[in-house]
């Protein structure tokens, strides 16, 4: 099996787009959104790898990007 790298997009209020790179899954953590590196594993636990976290009220949207799909999300659009 091969590990796919994970990554987010974070839409804040202000329209800016962050990035975090790594991160296989996010959850509220009081008042921030937490983003963890999972190591293989399927649930967030004590084992998880904490890699960033933004303040919850901030956060408009998030879009999980898998390293497998980006080239399918570049190909160009084909008009009909």
């Amino acid at each position: 099996m091969v590990d796919v790298m994970a990554s987010f997009e974070v839409k804040l209020k202000d329209g800016t787009v962050e990035i975090v790179e790594g991160a296989d899954a996010y959850q509220p953590d009081g008042p921030f959104t937490t983003f963890f590196a999972l190591d293989g594993r399927s649930v967030v636990d004590c084992w998880s790898v904490r890699i960033a976290s933004i303040r919850s009220a901030e956060i408009v949207a998030v879009w999980r990007r898998d390293a497998a799909a980006e080239p399918a999300l570049r190909r160009p659009f084909a008009a009909a």
